[in-house]
């Protein structure tokens, strides 16, 4: 199981010498358990840690916030999918201003050799970094001959002759294409958070619902899904998801609203993962509550007779 490091200040020296990847690994889908598989046989054939470098927030999210990439995985959800990969640390540099006007080379002097002291690195052939993205893979490769450190590309994971990239699986995502989506993941794509007290109106509803704090700028998709929640029971408990706005009722944050089937009890500060296996329909508005809880109605038979067939 992986440990995290936050920030340079925290690295020991038995944190050095090691084998490393760097990247924002949003998701750790496929292609990035294929780099982490990669880095894992190196480390063991060298016998030294594998380490993987990355950001928070992430680039896009400090230089663009408005129009940054939704996130497949939050912080929390990306070091708890960390924990299940071949893998020692993780070390999360704080993306700030100083990162942002580090030049290429003064990151691998001072990141690489001197706070790490890297025997190997392997990163993506369109590996780009530094200030204004200007070291890329040949800068990488002159610097390992000059520190004495070896850097190897991992080419891009096609599956079924499709690329794996974050990117596809956010598009797959928001086509409500749950099958491309988890084909590319390996795995079927779930959210995480705690559940927090909600304004009670699916309860007026009739509805009542597990409200979800999704700590996300964006949310890759919208919509109504079939669900599974762990984390409430022994077994996977099965429900239907809200994924938006509400604009019926004016919302203006996305949440994650769950109304689980044929379950009660008290679950306000449980910590939940929530699987999504159909998309019922999309995210609309409703001319009125009474048309709203109609539409809930048919939602549930419908999840339930989706369950039924599985």
């Amino acid at each position: 199981m992986s440990k995290l490091i936050r920030g340079l200040y925290n690295l020991q020296p038995s944190h050095r010498g090691g084998v490393a990847t760097i990247g924002n690994f949003d998701g750790i889908h496929l292609g990035h358990q294929a780099v982490l598989g990669q880095l894992a046989a190196k480390a063991a054939e060298l016998q030294r840690p594998s380490l993987l470098i990355t950001f928070e927030p992430s680039p896009d999210e400090f230089f663009t916030p408005a129009r940054a990439p939704a996130r497949l995985t939050r912080f929390r959800e990306k070091i708890q999918a960390l924990h299940c990969q071949p893998l020692d640390w993780v070390l999360c540099l704080r993306f700030n201003h100083a990162l942002a006007r580090m030049e290429a080379g003064e990151f691998i002097r001072i990141v690489l050799v001197e706070k790490l002291g890297l025997r190997y690195l392997i990163v993506g052939e369109d590996f780009r970094f530094g200030h204004g993205r200007r070291g890329d893979l040949s800068l990488l490769q002159r610097a390992g001959e000059h520190y004495g450190f070896e850097v190897a590309t991992m080419p891009t994971l096609c599956l079924e002759g499709e690329r794996i990239s974050s990117t596809r699986i956010r598009e797959a995502l928001a086509r409500g294409n749950l099958a491309q989506a988890e084909k590319f993941l390996g795995r079927p794509y779930h959210m995480s958070g705690r559940i927090i007290e909600g304004d009670k109106r699916g309860r007026t509803l009739g509805f009542p619902t597990a409200n979800i704090a999704l700590h996300r700028r964006r949310t890759p998709f919208t919509g109504v899904f079939a669900v599974a929640i762990q984390g409430l029971a022994a077994a996977p408990l099965l429900g239907v998801a809200n994924v938006g706005v509400r604009p019926t009722i004016g919302g203006r944050r996305a949440l994650l609203e769950v109304h689980l089937l044929d379950f009660e009890g008290d679950i306000y500060g449980r910590y939940v993962q929530v699987t999504f296996l159909r998309q019922l329909r999309p995210e609309q508005r409703f001319e009125s509550l009474s048309a709203l809880r109609q539409q809930i109605e048919k939602d549930c038979v419908a999840a339930r007779e989706f369950f039924a067939a599985r």
